[in-house]
This record gives C-alpha cells, structure tokens and sequence, in this order.
C-alpha cells in the first residue's frame, strides 16, 4: 500500500488459520492499521491481493466485506453516544438479520459473551474506556463475524480490565470465531495467540509462534528490547 512516496506495506504475505487467534504487532507506524484498513475494504491496495473465504477482496468496500464476514474494529472506539449499549449492539445485528426478533436475539447473545448486561440501558457516551471497548467488541460480535480484527483492544485497560479482556477473547475463539488482533500490550497478547505476525517499516520481519518471536533476534532489536523479551520468555503459557 503507497501513499504517494510512502511505502506503507511492502510484500507483506500471511495466512491467518481458520479457529485461531492471529496476533499482528510491531511499532508504532509499521504498517499494522494500514494493514488492517487494506484487509477491510477502506484502502484499496496499490498491488496485491486479499484472499478471504474463497474469494479475493482485494478493494471491495467495506460493507460488502462485512456481509463476506470479515468484521473489524477501531483502535479510537466509535460508539453511537446517544444511543443505548443495548441499541449499539442492535445496530450491528442488522448487518446480517432482517426480522426484529431475530436480530434481538443476536443483540442479547453478544450483550451475555460480552458480559455488558447490567449496562445495557446506559448511553454509550457514559460508559468508561474499558467498557466502550467492549461494547465495540459486542457489535462487532453482533455481526456474526468469520473473522474479527482488533485493533489494539486492549490498550488502556486496567490489569483487572486486562485478565478480563483475555477470557473473553479466548470465549470468543472458542465460540468459532477466528481472530487477527493488533495489539501493544504483550503480556496480554502473547499467551493467548496461536500465532505472531511481526511488521517493521511496513514490512513482515517475523511469524511464527509466541515462544519463538519473543526469542527472535531481529523483533527484540526492533521492538520489544532485550528486558522486555526476557518478562515474556518467563510467561509458562506461550505456545511453542
């Protein structure tokens, strides 16, 4: 993807498995949100191609993209303020359902896995940032995604905020939702992903399983820094 002199994203090529958690991380400005926006359908890409369920993407607008099944959210979280958590969700469920009481039903669903019930009549604008995330989280799952893409979740969560976001991450994965996150926040990342994409100047540097990115040479020199690598080998939970 060029903007202009810009090379955004050079040859970045990856499969993301169906079932899986997917974790896409680098430095700031290495070309993860433009990724994402390629993926999605807000930038056509200069050249290359978007595979998604049987089909090529590649510059397909974003609803249509939606409907395939391909769903994202927003590192800044865009609720509709002046409307309930409850109808935030709704909005979502009507990508894909056309009868009321069916999209209802999808609503409360995603409101349950989304642990948001005792919110569900406050207006958006009024929640916290944790609980804004969420709700971001909860109408994308209104969707009835394929794949959900995250970007940056868990930014600016509390530790408590935190252990929760990661259980409901692998509830999600659990419920057959294949997931490709953006994320800085490793500690949260690392144990739960199946798999690690590492970019760098808008360039792929590195995939492979947690255990072997956090002790690849090439990411800890341009971005977690050898302290840092260390408090990740020590987390038990990191897939080999």
């Amino acid at each position: 993807m060029k903007f202009g002199s810009l090379l955004a994203n050079h040859d970045i090529s990856f499969d993301v498995e169906e079932g899986s958690i997917t974790g896409l991380i680098g430095p700031n400005g290495a070309g993860k949100t433009t990724l994402f926006n390629c993926i999605s359908g807000a930038y056509k890409p200069t050249a290359g191609k978007v595979l998604f369920a049987g089909s090529d993407i590649t510059g397909w607008p974003p609803y249509r993209v939606a409907r395939l099944g391909a769903v994202r959210t927003f590192q800044v979280v865009r609720p509709l303020n002046d409307m309930s958590v409850f109808d935030n969700v709704l909005v979502g469920a009507f990508l894909r359902e056309r009868d009321l009481t069916s999209a209802l039903d999808v609503a409360e669903c995603s409101l349950r896995l989304c642990h948001l019930e005792d919110y569900r009549d406050k207006l958006a604008g009024n929640l916290t940032i944790g609980l804004k995330k969420r709700l971001e989280l909860a109408r994308a799952l209104a969707t009835q995604p394929k794949l959900l893409m995250l970007d940056e979740v868990m930014a600016g969560l509390s530790g408590a905020e935190l252990k929760e976001a990661m259980e409901l991450l692998k509830e999600i994965k659990a419920q057959g939702v294949t997931l490709l996150v953006v994320e800085h926040v490793m500690e949260a990342l690392m144990p739960i992903a199946d798999k690690v994409v590492v970019l760098d100047g808008g360039v792929k540097i590195a995939e492979g399983p947690p255990r072997e990115i956090v002790e690849s040479e090439r990411v800890i020199a341009a971005y977690l820094g050898e302290k840092f690598s260390r408090r990740l080998k020590e987390l038990k939970e990191l897939k080999t």
